[in-house]
């Protein structure tokens, strides 16, 4: 059924609407009002965060920083921001000092980079950081390294809004992000659009669909994970779930498309480390 397109009235409709018409989907009772108390916080302007649709269970791990395990995350990259390493025997503290200067950086990434001509997020300004003061090693992508010490820069920022710049030299990146967004994909015929913008607040199976503004939320601690992940990790699950080939993380599709989606979540605080199913 998920390979076909069916047609009704001479509209073409995807393996989604085909599910919710035939009853699939159900709205996810309790979902986006699970804390009330909350909405001030984590609903601005009307976007709301993923926090939201998760169940009071998993709001409690996150609202709590001695239970929420995301915080191994941010102890360990403490530890490397302090840690001399490569040819120039530098640490991070060398040139920043504490973590806490650097506050208000993470919400702006990915930004356009004039040295490259394409944008850059903060995963990869780590790294550039690495191999060029450090003279250091770049971290692989999704190792506890890089994790940690892109969740500490995170957690730095952690209540400020996201606040992406989509305008001049990014537009063009911005731009095909949307593009991506907007495309259908995969076996089963799908863009982000149609979980996301379409039909948040109803569930696919078992699971509760968000809005997906997660601009302010990764790298975060998934339940389903048993770890950190970052955002690309999570676009990879997506594409693989839509019986898509997924992009590698960090590849210019995957940073452009974080800049969009960074986009839909300005506003939102930055909620890292978040906590979800």
């Amino acid at each position: 059924m998920f390979r076909k397109r069916y047609r009704m009235g001479g509209i073409a409709l995807s393996a989604l609407g085909t599910l919710v018409m035939a009853g699939v989907f159900t709205l996810g009772a309790g979902g986006a009002s699970a804390c009330e108390e909350c909405k001030g916080k984590y609903e601005v302007d009307g976007k709301k965060s993923g926090y939201l649709y998760s169940t009071p269970a998993t709001q409690a791990i996150q609202d709590d920083d001695f239970t929420n395990p995301g915080f191994l995350w941010v102890e360990r990259g403490r530890q490397l921001w302090a840690k001399k390493e490569g040819e120039a025997n530098k640490s991070c503290k060398d040139c920043h000092g504490e973590p806490e200067k650097l506050r208000g950086v993470f919400p702006t990434y990915p930004k356009f980079d004039p040295k490259t001509k394409k944008l850059i997020n903060i995963e990869q300004r780590i790294n550039r950081c690495r191999t060029e003061q450090m003279k250091a090693k770049a971290w692989k992508w999704e190792s506890d390294e890089l994790l940690s010490m892109t969740t500490l820069v995170g957690y730095v920022s952690r209540g400020m809004p996201v606040n992406v710049k989509v305008d001049g030299p990014a537009k063009p990146f911005f731009e095909k992000g949307k593009a991506f967004y907007f495309q259908r994909r995969g076996q089963l015929d799908m863009a982000c659009k149609h979980c996301h913008i379409d039909f948040p607040g109803q569930y696919i199976r078992a699971d509760l669909l968000s809005e997906g503004r997660a601009g302010g939320a990764f790298p975060l601690y998934r339940l389903k994970w048993q770890k950190l992940g970052s955002l690309h990790r999570r676009f990879r699950g997506c594409n693989k779930q839509v019986r898509a080939k997924p992009y590698k993380a960090g590849s210019d599709e995957y940073v452009n498309l974080e800049l969009y989606v960074k986009w839909r979540s300005n506003g939102l605080p930055v909620e890292v480390p978040a906590v979800r199913r």
